[in-house]
């Protein structure tokens, strides 16, 4: 919860934050590594607007934050175990929202937080599949409570971080602020994890340890990879290959979502107005609402032998994003005609968003933590969370081109995007077969 509150609470300032402050004026010079980045970003995509490169800077950072689990997964495994991963990325992540409270340190706040986020990602969520037995069904379920309690930080984090930091109409911004209270959250997380460590399993760097001292080899710790591991391995890249292009899709909800409820909507609402990142909250209020519901739906459909296998849960949940960019349609056409759009459209197209979200994140943790060889168990959830870094670079780059474009095509290119990712999964799923069978089974029998 915390982490993600650290998180998703600069995550609702970015993109103001850069449009509307840091990008402006004769700003950005001041930024260390900035004319360097600028420069090199040009190169590819030649000149960009503030709005332009706000996007691309995004899509970079975001995919970072996937990007280093990868290494901290590694690391864990091989050499400081999962648990001391956790207490350093912890640490990292608050170095680095205080560095962002200086604006000339922008860059480098960023990039420390990648890096924290990297050790704490792929190393709790393995530990969540630790508390369960290899084939134990229950571990989907287990996991979108794990995700439930993530989103309760993701849908505080930008009503507390975003009031702080983001200033109403005439009155001056206190950014700093939320960068600090995104920091002082994940430090409070920390000191949770803390307390309650003991009640967590070893996890299988010391598991191995103690084995060696014992002359006993544990599951899958010879020198090689039996077929079966080298199976499951390929079939778990492919299934992340496929997940990006549903990350690119559903992170538009920072970059241009967040645009369009500034810019081209009227957030005024029965219980008051809202402020522009409080749309981000959205997400995380409906997976809070959704998950129980989606819960006991799984449960309804095991009972009675119809629960569809993880791949094919994640082809459902690239369908419901592809409907929910194709709704976007109806209000994107008003405005691009000047017309301010209703907040509900953008309440009611996040609720599908949401719904293909808990029906391809949690359960991708899933498969991952019950289909990966156990001695590599951190390193492969990391290639899980390499699937977002590639989706969100593409969604930065995606990004880039709202302002080129009319919106409603914008829309149509997501929602194409998404379909062709579901058919490509479905498929996908199909052919697998029992790749990783004795762990998880990815089609039905």
């Amino acid at each position: 919860m915390w982490e993600r509150f650290c998180y998703y609470g600069m995550r609702a300032l970015l993109t103001f934050y850069m449009v509307d402050f840091l990008f402006q004026g004769n700003q950005p010079n001041d930024v260390i590594g900035y004319p360097a980045l600028k420069g090199a970003l040009q190169a590819i995509h030649g000149p960009l607007s503030p709005q332009a490169l706000t996007a691309l800077v995004y899509g970079f950072y975001t995919g970072f934050i996937y990007l280093t689990p990868l290494a901290g997964g590694a690391i864990a495994d091989r050499l400081i175990g999962q648990g001391c991963a956790v207490v350093l990325g912890a640490l990292t992540m608050a170095t680095g929202e205080f560095l962002l409270m200086n604006p000339n340190l922008f860059l480098i706040g960023l990039i420390v937080l990648a890096i924290g986020s990297g050790f704490i990602k792929p190393n709790v969520s393995t530990q969540v599949g630790g508390l369960y037995c290899d084939g134990d069904s229950r571990m989907d379920r287990a996991y979108s409570i794990f995700y439930l309690g993530i989103n309760l930080g993701a849908l505080l984090a930008p009503v507390i971080c975003g009031r702080l930091g983001h200033a109403l109409p005439g009155k001056a911004p206190h950014w700093h602020y939320g960068f600090a209270a995104a920091g002082v959250g994940v430090l409070v997380g920390l000191v949770i994890y803390l307390v309650g460590a003991k009640y967590l399993p070893p996890d299988p760097r010391r598991r191995q340890q103690e084995a060696a001292r014992q002359n006993v080899s544990p599951p899958n710790s010879g020198a090689r990879f039996d077929v079966r591991d080298r199976k499951a391995i390929a079939a778990l890249l492919m299934v992340a290959f496929c997940n990006v292009f549903f990350w690119a899709g559903y992170e538009q909800q920072g970059i241009t979502i967040a645009l369009l409820a500034q810019n081209d909507t009227d957030l005024k609402t029965i219980f008051g107005t809202l402020r522009p990142e409080d749309v981000q909250s959205f997400s995380a209020l409906f997976i809070i609402l959704f998950t129980p519901l989606v819960i006991g739906f799984w449960g309804w459909q095991s009972r009675m032998v119809r629960e569809p296998p993880p791949v094919i849960k994640m082809a459902i949940g690239c369908v419901f994003l592809a409907v929910a960019n194709a709704v976007m349609l109806i209000p994107a056409a008003a405005a691009d005609h000047g017309e301010k759009i209703s907040v509900l459209w953008l309440f009611f197209s996040t609720g599908l968003v949401t719904v293909g979200e808990l029906y391809l994140s949690p359960v991708g943790l899933s498969l991952f933590s019950r289909a990966a060889p156990v001695r590599v168990a951190s390193l492969m959830m990391g290639v899980n969370f390499l699937s977002n870094f590639a989706g969100n670079i593409l969604a930065g780059y995606l990004g880039s081109y709202w302002e080129k474009m009319p919106h409603t095509t914008f829309f149509a290119l997501i929602a194409t995007i998404a379909a062709l990712a579901a058919i490509a999964i479905f498929i996908l799923g199909r052919l697998l077969g029992s790749a990783v069978e004795g762990r998880t089974v990815l089609v039905p029998a």
